[in-house]
């Protein structure tokens, strides 16, 4: 078995975790198509990269568990919740400026003119 520092087994730990948060936030908000599933999981895995250290502290901190946890442990954990939340938010926004967009564009009427009754007559 390899010896690794513990910083090794941190980093480990911070990539695992921000994989896995990039895939719960596909499974559970499937992509439109293969090229937005590529940006979201590699946006995911960036963002857990990034955050994961300090987020695992912050969750561990409001749930008053940090004395419980292992670094590698708060590190995949801060990891996965940061990945998650990295598309989670962006993907709902995402969403609801699409629909406000579709909503706010006029219809159009069968002539291909937009516009529908305001242009009729």
């Amino acid at each position: 078995m390899t010896n690794w520092s513990d910083a090794a087994w941190i980093l480990a730990a911070k990539a695992a975790g921000a994989i896995a948060g990039s895939a719960v936030s596909l499974a559970y908000m499937l992509p439109r198509d293969k090229s937005d599933a590529a940006i979201r999981f590699i946006v995911g895995i960036v963002c857990g990269l990034a955050f994961g250290g300090v987020a695992g502290i912050k969750i561990a901190a409001e749930l008053d568990i940090r004395g419980q946890l292992g670094d590698g442990e708060l590190m995949l954990m801060g990891s996965a919740a940061a990945s998650l939340a990295a598309w989670t938010a962006l993907g709902v926004f995402a969403r609801i400026a699409a629909r406000m967009g579709e909503a706010k564009t006029p219809p159009a009427d069968s002539s291909g003119k937009s516009g529908g009754a305001a242009n009729a007559g």
